[in-house]
């Protein structure tokens, strides 16, 4: 799987992906999670990344699976969707929570499963990031409670985008809204 996928990205998108991967795998560890799940979700979740859009969408076509407006406007949204189809067809995984989780990984969604909010926090997280406001916080956290840690992330990430005036995808918006009971007052 790995070599296969090495293939399939930049080095940069790998390199991500590792660190993605092993993220995955000690938050795992840390919320007594199955490890090898979280390291495949971990290690697909970008598999369409370096895919251009036109064939995201062929993929989505091909696969029924529906897209949004927002999502045809901003392409790169849709990596997750067709990952999660091309996970299935082209690595053979049929484990629904780990095809779930690589297609809620960019937006979240309301009331995501650990693995979910594993997969989703390890993306953020992971060792070659470090470019995201409050980053340091936002790794405490995830140790040591992941509600407040997707909760944080979506604030930072709305708060970001805001900021520079892009473009928010609903679903983000919408998980906020739920995962913003797990914020800590102050």
């Amino acid at each position: 799987m790995r070599k296969k996928l090495k293939k399939a990205l930049t080095k940069e998108r790998y390199e991500h992906t590792k660190g993605v991967m092993y993220t995955a795998a000690a938050l795992a560890m840390a919320y007594e999670y199955d490890i090898q799940k979280a390291m495949i979700a971990g290690l697909l979740h970008d598999c369409c990344k370096c895919m251009s859009p036109e064939e995201n969408i062929s993929i989505c076509d091909e696969h029924h699976v529906l897209l949004t407006q927002v999502e045809y406007d901003n392409p790169a949204l849709i990596h997750a969707k067709a990952g999660s189809v091309y996970a299935q067809t082209n690595y053979g995984i049929n484990d629904p929570e780990i095809l779930h989780a690589i297609r809620v990984h960019t937006t979240g969604e309301p009331d995501m499963s650990l693995l979910d909010k594993i997969l989703f926090v390890s993306d953020y997280i992971e060792p070659g990031r470090d470019k995201a406001a409050n980053l340091t916080e936002i790794r405490r956290l995830a140790f040591s409670d992941i509600n407040q840690c997707v909760a944080k992330i979506l604030y930072d990430t709305l708060h970001f985008l805001n900021q520079k005036k892009g473009v928010i995808d609903p679903q983000t918006s919408i998980t906020y809204e739920y995962y913003q009971q797990f914020m800590e007052v102050k």
